[in-house]
Order: C-alpha cells, then sequence, then structure tokens
C-alpha cells in the first residue's frame, strides 16, 4: 500500500514536472528580444517601450541608463557603440535605432551644434558594421526632422521665442521686414548654430534614406518634431518627400508628426512582421470635421497622423467597420458638449459586441498635456479601461496616437499568437493591464489632476514652474506622490472588482507599491512605476 502510493507520487510529480518544463519551454520559444537606442532616457522613448514589450512577451534591451544622458546633458554616443560592439547580435530578433542618439546624444542635443556633420556621420557608421555581422537581423530606424523652437535650457529665454517666430516666418517673402528685425535682436552666434544645426540634421535625415536605399535598414520613420503647418522646416521636409520618391522608398520609409513615440511604433512593426500579420484598423472620430484639421505642434491634418501611425506600425487601414480587426476611437470633442457621453456610450457598446477597442484622447488646444476630465470620468464610469486594447492621451496627438495604438497592436498580435497556455496568457495579460493602468496614471490623473496642483505649489514658492533644481525637483515629487496615491488606490479597484470582457474572471491583479519620479527634474514628464501582482 505504502509501495503504491509512493509510485502515485512520483507519476503526479512527473506529469507535474513535465507539464512546467512544457510552459516553460513554450515561453522560452517564443519568447523575443529586441535592442534598442532610444531617443533618450525619458519614460515615453525608454520605459513605455520596454513595458510595452512584456505585452508581446518581447524584452527590451537597452545601454545603460547612465550613457542616455539627461535633458541638457546629452548622452554618450561614442560609449553607446563600444556597448553596441559587445552584443551578441545572434540573440536579437530585431534592432530599434535612434539615428539621433548615435550621431548626437538624443533629442535635445541634436537641436544644438555641439557636434559637426562629420563626426554624426563617423558615428552612425555603426549601423552598416551591425548590418554586417547580422545580415538578417531585421534594423528599424528613426531620425528626427528638427522642429522649429530651440530647448529652453534657462540661457536663451531673453531669445529663445525670437528665434523659433524666425524660423516660423523666414521662409516667406511677406515677412521680410519683420524677419530682418529678428535677426537684429537674436544673437548671431544663436542664430547661426540653429542654423548649422538644421543643415547638419537634415544631411543625418538624408544619409538615414541612403542607409534605407542599400538596404542596411529595413524601414525607417523620419518623424517630424514639435512643428506647425508653415515654417523654415516644411522645405527640408518638401526635399525628403521628393528624394524618397526619387529613390522609391515609399514602401520602406514614411514622414510623420511626432517624435517620442516612434520607437512604440517600431516595436509593434517589427513584432508584427515577425509574427507576419497585418491588423486591419478601422477609425472612427468624434469630429470628422476635426479629424481633417492639424493638431497643435503639428503640420498635417489629424487623419493623415493617424494613417501614417498605423502604416508605420505594421497594420493597414480600412473603410469599413465590417473589415476590421481593431476599432480605433479618436476622441477629439473635449470643447464640444454631449459628445464625450455618447463617444464612451458607443465604446461600451462595441466591447459588449466583443469588438477590440483603441482609445485615443486628443487635446486640439494643446494647453492640457492630458486626459479630458469628462471624457475619461465617463469610461471610468462604464468601467471600461480593463476592456480597452489601448489607451492614452497624453501632449500631442501624435504621441497619444503613437503611444495607445502600438499598444492595442501588440495586445492583438499576442491574443492571435501568444496566448497559447496558462503561462503565456498570465504574462500578457498582467502586461497589458499594467500598462493601461499606467496610461490612466500618468496621462490622466498625472497630467490633468495633479501637474497642475504641482504646479502652483512651486508657483507659490516663487519658483519656476517649468525648469527646477534638483532639490525642488525632490520636493515636488514627494508632493505629487502624496496626491496621486490616493487615486492609485481608488483605480486599483477596478482592476480588482472588474470582471472583464476580455480578460479571464480567473486573473486576479492588484497593483501595488506605486513610486514617482521627475526624470528631467521638471513635471512636462513623471515616471510612475508600480507592481502588478496577479494571481
Amino acid at each position: 500500500m505504502i509501495y503504491q502510493i509512493q509510485f502515485s507520487m512520483k507519476i503526479k510529480i512527473t506529469v507535474l514536472l513535465t507539464v512546467t518544463l512544457f510552459f516553460s519551454l513554450c515561453t522560452f520559444a517564443q519568447r523575443k528580444k529586441v535592442l534598442l537606442i532610444p531617443l533618450d532616457d525619458r519614460p515615453p522613448c525608454l520605459q513605455f517601450t520596454e513595458r510595452m514589450g512584456l505585452i508581446g512577451l518581447t524584452d527590451v534591451i537597452s545601454p545603460p541608463r547612465e550613457l542616455l544622458g539627461k535633458f541638457t546633458k546629452p548622452g554618450d554616443p561614442d560609449q553607446i557603440i563600444e556597448w553596441l560592439r559587445k552584443q551578441d547580435l545572434s540573440t536579437f530578433d530585431a534592432a530599434i535605432i535612434s539615428l539621433d542618439m548615435i550621431a548626437y546624444g538624443g533629442l535635445v542635443a541634436s537641436r544644438v551644434y555641439n557636434n559637426d556633420l562629420r563626426q554624426a556621420l563617423n558615428r552612425i557608421k555603426i549601423i552598416n558594421n551591425i548590418r554586417e555581422k547580422a545580415p538578417e537581423l531585421p534594423l528599424y530606424g528613426q531620425s528626427v526632422i528638427m522642429r522649429l523652437a530651440p530647448t529652453s535650457d534657462g540661457k536663451n529665454e531673453a531669445y529663445r521665442e525670437k528665434l523659433a517666430r524666425w524660423a516660423d516666418i523666414s521662409p516667406y517673402p511677406e515677412n521680410k521686414s519683420e524677419t530682418k528685425k529678428l535677426e537684429g535682436e537674436i544673437p548671431e552666434e544663436a542664430l547661426n548654430s540653429y542654423i548649422n544645426a538644421r543643415q547638419r540634421n537634415l544631411s543625418i535625415n538624408r544619409e538615414a534614406l541612403k542607409l534605407t536605399e542599400r538596404g542596411i535598414l529595413d524601414y525607417l520613420i523620419l518623424s517630424q518634431d514639435d512643428a506647425k503647418p508653415r515654417g523654415i522646416h516644411i522645405a527640408d521636409r518638401n526635399s525628403l518627400i521628393t528624394e524618397i520618391e526619387q529613390q522609391k522608398l515609399s514602401d520602406r520609409v514614411i514622414i510623420q508628426p511626432g517624435t517620442d513615440e516612434i520607437s512604440m511604433l517600431l516595436l509593434a512593426r517589427a513584432l508584427n512582421k515577425a509574427q507576419k500579420i497585418s491588423p486591419r484598423v478601422f477609425v472612427k472620430y468624434s469630429s470628422e470635421t476635426s479629424a481633417d484639421k492639424a493638431m497643435p505642434f503639428e503640420d498635417r491634418p489629424l487623419r493623415k497622423t493617424v494613417g501614417y501611425n498605423i502604416i508605420a506600425a505594421g497594420a493597414s487601414e480600412v473603410k469599413e467597420e465590417s473589415d476590421a480587426d481593431l476599432l480605433f476611437y479618436v476622441f477629439v470633442s473635449r470643447f464640444d458638449q454631449g459628445i464625450a457621453k455618447s463617444f464612451g456610450s458607443d465604446i461600451q457598446k462595441q466591447i459588449v459586441k466583443g469588438k477590440k477597442v483603441i482609445v485615443a484622447d486628443i487635446d486640439p488646444k494643446g494647453d492640457v498635456q492630458g486626459g479630458d476630465s469628462t471624457f475619461t470620468e465617463d469610461l471610468l464610469k462604464r468601467r471600461l479601461f480593463p476592456d480597452l486594447y489601448g489607451y492614452a492621451s497624453w501632449n500631442t496627438a501624435g504621441n497619444t496616437i503613437g503611444t495607445t495604438l502600438p499598444q492595442g497592436l501588440i495586445f492583438h498580435l499576442a491574443n492571435q499568437k501568444l496566448m497559447t497556455n496558462p503561462v503565456q496568457n498570465s504574462k500578457v495579460l498582467s502586461a497589458q493591464k499594467w500598462f493601461t493602468l499606467h496610461r490612466l496614471l500618468d496621462d490622466y490623473v498625472f497630467h490633468t489632476i495633479v501637474r497642475p496642483k504641482a504646479n502652483e505649489y512651486f508657483r507659490q514658492s516663487k519658483r519656476s514652474g517649468f525648469e527646477r533644481p534638483e532639490e525642488v525637483a525632490r520636493q515636488v515629487e514627494k508632493y505629487s506622490k502624496e496626491l496621486l496615491q490616493p487615486i492609485f488606490k481608488t483605480l486599483s479597484t477596478i482592476y480588482i472588482e472588474k470582471k472583464s470582457e476580455i480578460l479571464p474572471a480567473n486573473l486576479n491583479c492588484i497593483p501595488e507599491n506605486m513610486t514617482f519620479s521627475l526624470p528631467w527634474n521638471r513635471t512636462f514628464e513623471a515616471e510612475i512605476g508600480f507592481e502588478m501582482i496577479c494571481r
């Protein structure tokens, strides 16, 4: 009898070990690894991309953070290149490379003339070396078309707005007199540095096209940093469009508004291409009129921005809802009464039908940089956030679209290809829950509710509301976290109590241990962290 019990236990243990090993092997076999050279170390460029990768069972590997710089301190391209040389490229499934980090040390560094063209060209030769060492590795690149305004660095406040105005009007003959006046008011050295940086960056944009033409880069996004429908950047952009057409690169290069979100779009593209799928997306706008207007800090109509993002992420846009794999709801009516609730009701109906819904909440005036209170509170009241495939509402239209769309596409991919056993399911779903709650905390709670209070807190202390020394930043971090913490607990209950239409009821996830920091010592971006404990 004892022997039979021992024999039975051995069988059970063997079966358990076999099942565990099987699930572990499945996880290992399907997990991917993507190399990322980010634009800089801000959350959208680094944290968001890393966490979004987890939804697709993908580890996003970047250089040590100390090499990426911090705000006006450039990253260290030469050390990053050395780090790249040491990587075993055979272990990666794709690489996403910011040419601006490699050439200059990041986005802010690209706006000043601290590195000449020769040095920048020499640095990006590493991309050729990567291709030589890994001929089959898919390489995805980003190169930024320089924005109109220089970065506020605390030293250029006397002429920064004048320089931005000069960049806005100088190409047009009707502005000749004002242009001349501005040129007399802007320090000559500052104007020459700005012009030299633009010319150098345009040359790097063109070099990126050459890399794509020669097959070194598989796909390239030329991303237009903050701009307007008119300005000095238009000639640069048009010359690049002409070269793309002449070189017949339209299927491998895209020019689109937005900058910080590009690595997420390229991650979605890389994973879609690896799985050989191209999801079909139907877009529904809360206002067709607004869809045809350029949003703040962008130079193209919203409709085109959405279309470019869909293509860049490796998906396709369809004209009929019945043909779509996912429905993309773009809310751009925060100043039109009654639209928020009707749009939310429509989203709810689609989710009840079992549709896969992605939501973008866009600020059409550019003065909030976060989610709309009426629309967000309506979605919260309906308890729809756990059911959304993607959600974002931060800063520009391009930033928002380029965050929520990749999330939704990667979660769709995971549903189609990766969720094949309980272990995989748990990893995907916990990552998806984390990212959606994170967007709600960051985009809406912090930027819409907490950030104005934090800025007012420092205004009362007679301190700057934009840039802060280290010691002041630590104070605002503490103050902001105190405001965030009770809201975090309230929102967490939604993820505990809500029985999702798309997630298994037995996956009980509890968000815990929230952290908060201001990585660039300003409130423009926050780095929020927490654990998603799922059982």
